[in-house]
């Protein structure tokens, strides 16, 4: 049900790289792979928040996100700090890098990656209820974001 067809025709089961991402890094809250009828895989990526009372993501970033941004030596403390912190990049693509050593062939490694400005919830609408990923609004909320990735 969540298998990307790439371009090329190589079936991938988004889910499993996806774990396989928020594996190797505990600050990643939400992975979603992208390359449905594309050349390449790319992914979007959201840190772990605080979240508000009524469960909408806060900009305040998690304890497992600051102990890994700390780690890397980071100090920021909100999700609005991070924004195109190179460390912070070099950090995600290490990540990657790692998460792509582990895949079976070259159409299954990620090229690239975006770093979204907020964790996914059910409030902005990319989760449901029983706290499922609605992959057809992540594409079209975050098309752009998306489009710049394949530009």
């Amino acid at each position: 049900k969540e298998i990307l067809i790439t371009s090329g025709g190589e079936n991938i089961a988004a889910v499993l790289v996806e774990n396989t991402v928020k594996n190797e890094c505990n600050a990643i809250s939400n992975a979603f792979l992208v390359g449905d009828k594309r050349r390449y895989l790319t992914i979007l990526l959201t840190f772990k928040t605080m979240m508000n009372e009524d469960g909408s993501p806060h900009d305040d970033l998690a304890p497992e996100t600051l102990k890994w941004l700390k780690s890397l030596n980071i100090h920021h403390q909100k999700m609005s700090e991070i924004g195109d912190d190179l460390k912070v990049k070099e950090a995600l693509q290490d990540v990657i890098n790692r998460v792509n050593s582990k895949a079976i062939s070259n159409p299954h490694k990620i090229q690239k990656f975006a770093i979204l400005p907020h964790e996914f919830s059910i409030i902005t609408g990319e989760l449901t209820p029983t706290m499922k990923l609605r992959r057809h609004v992540v594409l079209e909320k975050y098309q752009t974001v998306i489009d710049k990735l394949y530009s």
